[in-house]
């Protein structure tokens, strides 16, 4: 068995567990289990039948990217963890707890920077 370590962002999908059990041989038959278990998971996790291009996966600390990816093998004992970026995304979320400006946009704002001038750099008289 596998111990998947289940980060804040997706903690709500599995009911506030920090960290759940799953069975396979591989990357992808550990995650298969666990969104079968978990059906939440499902929609944060898998793009297009794969494991989404946004979510980093972890095998015993070694990235899967740098391994054999979602056929990454797993052994009995090992830990799995799941770490899902955070930039970009559904701003709809944020929008309704205020987080990002609403309207149509809204997407196409970015905080502007003012140069007046040249910056100063310490050291160089500048």
């Amino acid at each position: 068995m596998t111990t998947v370590r289940i980060p804040p962002t997706l903690r709500a999908e599995v009911g506030g567990a920090r960290e759940l059990h799953a069975e396979g041989a591989t990357v992808l038959e550990v995650l298969r289990d666990l969104t079968e278990r978990h059906p939440a998971l499902r929609d944060r996790i898998w793009e297009n039948g794969s494991v989404a291009e946004f979510v980093n996966v972890y095998v015993d600390g070694e990235d899967v990217r740098t391994l054999q990816g979602s056929d990454t093998a797993v052994r009995d004992g090992s830990s799995l963890i799941l770490l899902p970026a955070m930039a970009g995304g559904d701003t709809t979320r944020c929008q309704a707890h205020g987080r990002v400006p609403a309207g149509p946009d809204a997407q196409h704002r970015r905080p502007s920077v003012v140069a007046s001038g040249p910056v100063p750099v310490p050291g160089t008289g500048t």
